[in-house]
């Protein structure tokens, strides 16, 4: 009796097309003139954005923060009259398969002067993906805690990409990381009611954590209002909107237009504004632009008519400079956008051919130099003046630890960005 012949079970849902490429958004057709849908979606951006994760209704009303609220405030004092407040900044340090977050760590550890502390950096600015792949007690204290045990410095971040994830990505089955929702752990460290070692950190490290006010705030130094934005889990590009929440962008903008009040009813000097986000607007390698998100930022700082001194982001794993030209009543100013993603995670080249980018920079933004290594930056903020120093990190043949200064930006602190922006 002939055997019947086996017939393979089908693995593709028959409601679902079989497309001739692996996204049906790859045509010559633009996308205002596609008619048909995948997902609800006619382009890359809108499936991106429809599956966003929720942002975390955590935190104080206002979202604001101070200096006394991180080092204490007779230390803040003593930073106020020094004249000068400087402070770190780092990005993309998890994934400790790479190896360079720990000597990145010991080497910033040598900027703190333990005889006067006005000459150590404030804080640490930790611009995203803290963590990779393990949002967990054990994560934590793996990536975050056990390499920068010896660091004495207080730590503030912006949660990254990574940071928000809900699926551990190197284990076979996709086991869940642990969180409960999206930035669960990132606000069970970075977000406590009050300053206190959390309890992954407390076993046998020693770290008094800072007591954010959620996972987006306003930071008000004596010398800097710092705003730090969440850009949300896509690989790229960045959003600070979700299709069903518009509250941080409308956070944002109330928050420009409080800090302008602040500038124009007061003779007291021009305070630097900085933006930190993950997600960089400006993108020449590793990751793309994240030109819809920098629109958004565009509309508040238009609406408050506010420019901000500098953006500072990560997600690239690398460094790049930008400079931005703005003209505000009549007046040219350039506006550097910096990336430092690479504090860590193994740096990526950047790419030399800027006209090939699915995303070409704009012809108002100049491109500065860039590093496919390793590194971190020194922001130091006067009255007068901004400085950025970016250090690049390496080690010898003799397996030394040296760092030497690769690029800096300077902004002067004139009180000229307030008015009618054209950007």
């Amino acid at each position: 009796m002939a055997k019947k012949k086996t017939v393979a079970k089908k693995t593709v849902d028959s409601s679902t097309p079989i497309t001739r490429f692996a996204h049906p958004f790859f045509t010559t057709t633009p996308p205002a003139e596609r008619t048909k849908k995948f997902d609800g979606a006619t382009r890359m951006t809108q499936y991106i954005e429809k599956n966003l994760q929720p942002i975390p209704k955590y935190g104080n009303n206002s979202l604001q923060m101070t200096l006394d609220d991180i080092v204490g405030a007779n230390s803040a004092k003593e930073i106020a009259q020094a004249g000068t407040m400087c402070f770190h900044l780092a990005g993309d340090t998890g994934d400790p398969v790479h190896g360079m977050q720990q000597p990145i760590a010991d080497i910033m550890t040598e900027d703190y002067n333990i005889t006067d502390h006005t000459k150590s950096p404030s804080f640490l600015l930790h611009l995203g993906d803290v963590i990779y792949y393990n949002n967990t007690t054990e994560g934590y204290h793996q990536q975050f805690y056990e390499p920068y045990k010896k660091y004495p410095g207080k730590i503030i971040a912006i949660p990254g990409n990574h940071d928000g994830e809900m699926f551990k990505y190197n284990q076979k089955n996709q086991a869940s990381t642990g969180q409960k929702f999206s930035l669960a752990a990132f606000i069970d460290n970075f977000c406590k009611p009050k300053a206190q070692v959390p309890k992954n950190a407390a076993t046998t490290i020693y770290r008094q954590m800072v007591a954010q006010p959620g996972v987006y705030w306003w930071l008000q130094t004596p010398f800097a209002d710092i705003i730090g934005l969440y850009s949300n889990v896509s690989e790229g590009p960045g959003f600070i909107v979700t299709q069903n929440d518009g509250s941080q962008k409308k956070w944002l903008g109330n928050t420009l237009k409080k800090i302008a009040s602040q500038r124009k009813s007061s003779d007291k000097y021009h305070k630097a504004l900085i933006i930190s986000v993950h997600h960089p607007p400006y993108s020449a390698a590793g990751h793309e632009s994240s030109t819809e998100m920098l629109g958004d930022i565009d509309e508040c700082v238009k609406a408050a008519g506010i420019l901000p001194d500098a953006y500072v982001s990560g997600h690239a794993h690398n460094y790049q400079h930008f400079e931005r030209k703005v003209t505000c009543n009549g007046t040219k100013i350039n506006v550097p956008f910096l990336i430092v993603g690479n504090s860590g995670h193994n740096a990526d080249p950047v790419v030399s051919n800027k006209k090939s980018l699915s995303k070409p920079i704009p012809p108002d933004v100049e491109v500065g130099k860039n590093l496919d290594g390793n590194g971190y930056m020194l922001a130091t903020i006067t009255k007068a003046e901004i400085n950025f120093e970016f250090y690049q990190v390496q080690i010898d043949k003799k397996n030394k630890i040296t760092k030497s200064l690769f690029d800096s930006a300077k902004v002067e602190l004139k009180g000229s960005n307030f008015g009618k922006l054209a950007l």
